[in-house]
């Protein structure tokens, strides 16, 4: 019984983690479903809402690296510890928000959270694994950050719709608070390894696969969020449907994901530069078809499923190369990476509230597909990289 104790609790670790990573995009992306009751709630249009994510998204971005550089040298599970106490208290500010920006100050706390952990989080998630089980743990991380979208989000906005969007905040600090004694009991001590530090910026200056996979990301997550952000007024002012539809294709969008991290996991060792081609031409396809006026339900639905599939496929595909080209520095490789692409959400969030101000949330689709048209300069690059390299990409394992 001990021996296989001993065996499940890398995977109770690994868990732990990936049931982390759940939480922190559940609560990034909540707001996207709850936008009108926040604007009822301030007295503020949707659009003058949507903001918030941009400010959370920036801070991200500006505080990925230099936040690493500062905590390079912190043993792993007290700083995780850390992370998630500034989780939970951020989380009990916003359910308290009596204004729109004490609950910005709020979101500020959970954003250097959130800015920490997605640049430890895959680390530490292959470093407990089993041995060689290293990509079964990014891939468990990977099935967390699907869920957030299929379970978590609309889960979070039928919350909001019934008890308040208060309610969602606060229940996200009462779940994360019993995640941080489950982590305080099960995670091991964990030293620095393999973090990188200052030294290691010079060599990523000079990895042009690397800075260009970075143009790449933010580039095609820009263009995601310029339309994914306001969804729920192009559904419901746009195309007149119901909110129940909204939350009903939220769902689609998130499930579809799991879907697009299964084709990944098969296509990706054999067919790297066949899969990020197509992903990156149907997402050009599915952002185009979002300036059509007249949508119903039967073009919703599986709209939105091929959109979530391809967009899953593309953001895995991403960090598989990133990790490859950086595996150096995995730590500060993935924390410039976790910074672009919130650099990218928040460029979305933010061009896509100028475009619903001014023009509609009808024209988003075609604003998303003028910018990811950008990306086949990079794209061009990385697939050509990619046929002149002897080997595949691989999964980084990082040194226990």
């Amino acid at each position: 019984m001990h021996t296989k104790n001993q065996n499940l609790l890398p995977w109770l670790r690994v868990f732990l983690i990936a049931l982390s990573a759940f939480i922190f995009n559940t609560t990034e992306f909540v707001p996207v479903g709850m936008l009108a009751n926040l604007g009822e709630s301030f007295g503020m249009r949707p659009a003058e809402v949507g903001p918030m994510l941009t400010i959370y998204a920036w801070i991200v971005a500006l505080a990925s690296l230099p936040v690493m550089l500062l905590l390079a040298n912190f043993e792993r599970r007290r700083l995780m510890l850390g992370v998630f106490a500034l989780f939970v208290a951020s989380h009990v500010i916003s359910a308290m928000a009596t204004s729109y920006n004490m609950l910005l100050v709020s979101r500020v706390g959970i954003a250097f959270a959130h800015s920490v952990f997605w640049s430890i989080s895959v680390a530490m998630a292959v470093r407990m694994a089993p041995k060689g089980k290293g990509a079964v743990a990014i891939s468990l991380l990977g099935t967390g950050t699907v869920l957030a979208m299929v379970m978590g989000v609309p889960l979070g906005r039928v919350v909001g719709e019934w008890f308040g969007w208060r309610t969602t905040f606060g229940g996200i600090g009462v779940i994360s608070g019993v995640l941080m004694l489950a982590l305080w009991r099960w995670l091991p001590t964990l030293p620095v390894s393999n973090s990188g530090n200052l030294s290691s910026l010079p060599e990523i200056a000079r990895n042009k696969p690397l800075l260009s996979l970075y143009l790449l990301t933010a580039i095609i997550v820009t263009a995601h969020f310029t339309a994914y952000t306001y969804l729920e007024p192009l559904i419901q002012r746009v195309w007149n449907l119901s909110a129940d539809v909204t939350t009903w294709a939220l769902m689609t969008y998130g499930a579809a994901g799991i879907v697009g991290s299964l084709l990944f996991s098969r296509l990706q060792p054999r067919h790297p530069n066949t899969l990020l081609i197509l992903g990156f031409g149907l997402l050009a396809l599915c952002l185009s078809m979002l300036s059509r006026s007249g949508v119903g339900i039967f073009q919703l639905f599986p709209g939105v499923a091929l959109w979530g599939a391809v967009m899953m496929t593309v953001a895995l595909a991403l960090q598989t190369r990133a990790l490859e080209y950086g595996s150096k520095a995995t730590d500060i490789t993935m924390a410039i990476y976790s910074g672009i692409f919130n650099v990218g959400i928040g460029g979305g969030a933010l061009l896509g509230s100028q475009v619903v101000l001014h023009y509609g949330a009808a024209k988003n689709g075609l604003v998303a597909l003028a910018v990811i048209s950008f990306g086949l300069l990079p794209l061009w690059y990385l697939v050509r990289k990619k046929r002149t390299d002897d080997t595949e990409p691989e999964l980084v394992q990082v040194p226990s």
